[in-house]
């Protein structure tokens, strides 16, 4: 088996299937993404098996990239691609949330009105890669039901990206106003939607803050160690970031 890099650690690949911890959440994972299968949404993982400790899911052929943002994952078709996989999953997502009757385990709390599935972190290096064109999403553990707008305000942060770290920042504020605005175009964000992006960006990276924190109070050692490492920090000068430029944003989206 080949451990394959990023995310949790415990991933592998094994031939055309990999391989994850599984998790109380992981059945219900399951049902999403063959719902979304069955939608004809075929840029995700389709589920293979479960047992009490491992999942084994269909392995989509691409690159996946990280921060910093270079090559491919950077170019405009990335971004243009990215946003439009996201629009498709969401509207798959749909009918599944239909079905909901409440009593589901999420990692992430569910936030009303629950208008799709969110994926919880639509990041650039939960994409999967065909030269330029996104091809495919990966990592659905922190998929829950959600407004559009709570996804997608995440997924601005990350690929315009609104970041201010020397290691994860791409261009300058302009051209960072520029790509979230062909992401939204390429999304199809209304404009009423447009308008209230910046302050759901803010909420949702104060959420996950307060989630980080949560966690480690609880004794989750990966969340522990994010805090021992500042990862909150950089959420909360991003914080500060989007803040002081939210009429700039605001300006261009009007």
């Amino acid at each position: 088996m080949e451990k394959l890099p990023g995310g949790r650690a415990g991933i592998y690949r094994a031939n055309n299937h990999v391989i994850r911890p599984a998790n109380k959440t992981t059945p219900l994972l399951h049902r999403l993404l063959n719902h979304l299968h069955q939608q004809g949404f075929h840029h995700c993982p389709k589920p293979i098996a479960i047992d009490s400790e491992h999942e084994r899911l269909s392995f989509l052929e691409g690159q996946v990239y990280n921060y910093p943002l270079q090559g491919h994952i950077a170019s405009k078709r990335a971004l243009i691609s990215a946003a439009r996989l996201l629009r498709q999953m969401h509207d798959a997502s749909v009918s599944f949330v239909d079905g909901l009757d409440g009593n589901e385990n999420w990692i992430l709390p569910v936030r009303v009105p629950t208008e799709v599935i969110c994926h919880g972190d639509f990041a650039p290096y939960n994409l999967v890669l065909n030269g330029e064109e996104a091809v495919g999403i990966i990592d659905f553990d922190t998929a829950h039901p959600a407004p559009r707008t709570w996804d997608l305000a995440y997924a601005l942060y990350c690929w315009a990206p609104f970041k201010t770290h020397a290691f994860d920042k791409l261009g300058s504020l302009n051209e960072q106003i520029d790509r979230a605005g062909m992401f939204c175009e390429a999304y199809g964000v209304t404009k009423d939607t447009l308008c209230v992006l910046p302050d759901v960006m803010i909420d949702r990276l104060e959420v996950l803050v307060s989630f980080m924190k949560s966690e480690a109070d609880k004794g989750n050692e990966a969340f522990q160690k994010n805090l021992d490492d500042g990862h909150h920090l950089a959420y909360e000068k991003d914080i500060q970031y989007i803040s002081q430029n939210k009429q700039k944003i605001l300006t261009y989206f009007s």
